[in-house]
């Protein structure tokens, strides 16, 4: 018998290559999502009692072919077209090239008709596995409008040719963006009882490396495959025995996965040397400095403040402006830093707080700091998360 863990994870792997499977053979993006829905539930109530089939990406597939040529033949208006999806036989699985699958959809729910929003909006729910909700709640909207925004996304998809385009390079900003996002809600959950989704975390480390494979020269998506596997190498720190959070500064680096680190490292070297440097680069750069710092207070802070000030050049936006006022007070005093972080606008959530109560903590302000933990631990979904923040202003209470 497996663990209902154990399935759940190995259908979060298998569904975006399922979906691509059956996009590609019937096409029809709506009905096929609801049809691999259909699968994945058989599958959620069969396994952990009855075991995994020893091909569980085909199971799902005939299981999901059965639904969506079912619901095709319920359409009365598109009969022609049902039987002539019902005629066609699946290629055997083992036959499917997934990785080709993955990356279609990845490019088609990247098309140039939907604008950015929408694309990012439908990578996440087709290819990531994130549910309507939590897309809302990494996006800073409601459940509701996010929703619409699949849908129509979905529907502006319709019809569409499923492949690889021929020229991807305009859809190359959306997909890395979009690939950075999933990454960053693996790497911290925006809700739940986990920090981490290293599932959602190894698909996009996965999905990236199939990009660059096929863009090797272009240096932004090799700072983007840097930056993840610089990111992630700290993964084995980050919690401790409870699923804890433990901040950067505290972090056992004997931990950290040094093959990671000196791929990331070599990879963004290479980038950085190969033309101007773009956010991904500069972002994979700051991580390479943090990483190959013996210890916490080994960290090259000015040489991260000056590659804060060149990335805020090329991205102004409220979570690199937050990020560069750590630097700032890390170089010039908590003063310094809480200056930066009280002019910032935009929406960053709970973050704000966070950052504003470490620094009053450090500029000895304890009150404030306390007040601080207390207000971002009241906004954030991360169990982990407000554990922490609670805990920070607790030792500040005592």
């Amino acid at each position: 018998m497996r663990r209902t863990t154990d399935v759940e994870d190995l259908l979060r792997l298998h569904a975006p290559q399922v979906l691509g499977a059956l996009i590609r053979r019937y096409g029809h993006f709506d009905t096929a999502e609801d049809a691999v829905q259909e699968a994945l539930l058989a599958a959620a109530g069969q396994w952990p009692e009855a075991g995994v089939p020893d091909n569980p990406r085909g199971w799902l597939i005939k299981v999901a072919s059965r639904r969506l040529v079912d619901a095709l033949r319920a359409e009365d208006a598109r009969r022609a077209r049902e039987e002539k999806a019902a005629a066609l036989a699946l290629p055997p699985a083992e036959r499917v090239p997934q990785d080709d699958d993955t990356l279609s959809l990845l490019f088609l729910c990247c098309h140039p008709d939907l604008p950015p929003p929408a694309q990012i909006a439908l990578t996440l729910r087709a290819v990531g596995g994130l549910t309507t909700a939590e897309i809302a709640r990494a996006h800073l909207v409601p459940e509701a409008t996010m929703a619409q925004r699949i849908s129509r996304a979905k529907q502006r998809v319709k019809g569409v040719r499923f492949g690889r385009p021929d020229h991807g390079v305009e859809r190359l900003p959306a997909v890395l963006h979009t690939l950075y996002l999933i990454f960053n809600e693996g790497y911290t959950a925006t809700s739940g009882p986990a920090l981490q989704r290293r599932d959602l975390a190894g698909e996009a480390i996965r999905l990236t490396r199939t990009v660059h494979r096929l863009l090797p020269g272009t240096g932004e998506v090799t700072g983007l495959l840097a930056l993840m596997l610089l990111t992630d190498a700290r993964r084995e720190a980050r919690t401790g025995p409870h699923g804890d959070l433990v901040p950067l500064d505290e972090q056992d680096r004997d931990r950290w996965d040094k093959a990671a680190i000196e791929e990331g490292v070599a990879l963004v070297t290479h980038a950085l040397s190969s033309g101007p440097a773009g956010p991904y680069q500069l972002r994979a750069a700051i991580a390479a400095v943090h990483d190959e710092a013996p210890s916490a207070e080994a960290t090259d802070w000015r040489e991260i403040l000056g590659l804060y000030d060149v990335l805020v050049r090329l991205v102004p936006g409220p979570v690199e402006l937050l990020n560069r006022a750590v630097a700032v007070a890390m170089v010039h005093g908590p003063e310094a830093g809480l200056a930066e972080v009280d002019v910032l606008e935009g929406e960053l959530g709970h973050r704000r707080d966070a950052v504003r109560a470490h620094l009053l903590e450090r500029a000895g302000s304890y009150d404030e700091a306390r007040a601080a933990y207390e207000s971002a631990a009241a906004q954030t979904l991360s169990l982990p998360e407000q554990r922490y923040l609670h805990a920070r202003a607790a030792r500040l209470r005592a």
